[in-house]
């Protein structure tokens, strides 16, 4: 009788194994077929993405490769990210698919509109870096350049920081729903939340000054959206949490 209960909790396990194997696995698929068209548009994909940093040039200032196989290879590894990029909703799908199992009925009422929200989060927080970011930190890139040198950009260098900028963007607009995944699957209150709110805010400007330029702007630019997402995703779970039922207290020791 023993080993019937460890024996039922190992093929739980093992389902939810096969089930998270099953939703990587089609992710991974996803993310291949929007590849195939995207290696076809390489070149102009790479343009598109350059432009912020060559407007912000010198006349007559292009970008350069210092590699052999730089003008294949980068723009090939663009296109393999973007392609990630686009099948990010249907990755998310299955990230839900795997998760909402384990909520409440009255939370899995919010699962599509917290699904299209990261989604929309994502997004907008890849735009908010290329259109407003991006011009604002290669004018000052180009104005703080000393006389005598000629800004000259590798392409795989330009690529490198170009996609750590757009994922720590867009993984910095999905604050509301950490947040909101955090209260509602019991990590922690709302109340702590709401009482961490400063050192939270510390955090966020430090992080912000760590992914961002050397200027103040740009950390702002960061540090602020981040901040009025947190308490929005503050709001949002207060207003998912707000029905149910709080654990009981435990009885104190010695009480019968």
């Amino acid at each position: 009788m023993s080993d019937k209960p460890d024996s039922m909790a190992e093929g739980t396990l093992l389902s939810h194994l096969l089930e998270l194997r099953d939703r990587l696995m089609r992710a991974l698929i996803a993310v291949c077929v929007v590849f195939l068209p995207c290696a076809y548009f390489a070149n102009d994909i790479f343009e598109f993405a350059a432009r912020p940093l060559l407007a912000q040039l010198p006349k007559g200032g292009s970008l350069i490769a210092t590699s052999v196989m730089s003008p294949f290879t980068t723009p090939f590894k663009l296109s393999f990210m973007v392609s990630l990029f686009i099948a990010i909703p249907y990755v998310l799908y299955q990230v839900w698919g795997f998760v909402a199992p384990g909520l409440y009925k009255n939370e899995k009422r919010f699962a599509m509109p917290l699904l299209l929200s990261s989604i929309v989060l994502f997004y907008c927080g890849v735009a908010f870096a290329y259109f407003l970011v991006f011009p604002v930190m290669f004018q000052f890139f180009a104005a703080t350049t000393p006389a005598g040198v000629q800004m000259m950009t590798d392409i795989n260098n330009y690529l490198d920081f170009a996609l750590t900028m757009f994922f720590a963007f867009g993984v910095a607009f999905e604050m509301p729903i950490a947040v909101v995944l955090l209260v509602i699957t019991g990590i922690v209150s709302v109340e702590k939340l709401v009482a961490a709110r400063g050192y939270v805010i510390i955090g966020i400007f430090v992080i912000a000054a760590i992914l961002t330029p050397p200027d103040a702007l740009s950390q702002t630019l960061m540090a602020v959206p981040m901040w009025l997402l947190y308490e929005l995703g503050v709001i949002f779970a207060r207003i998912l949490t707000r029905n149910r039922p709080k654990p009981e207290a435990e009885p104190e020791a010695g009480e019968a």
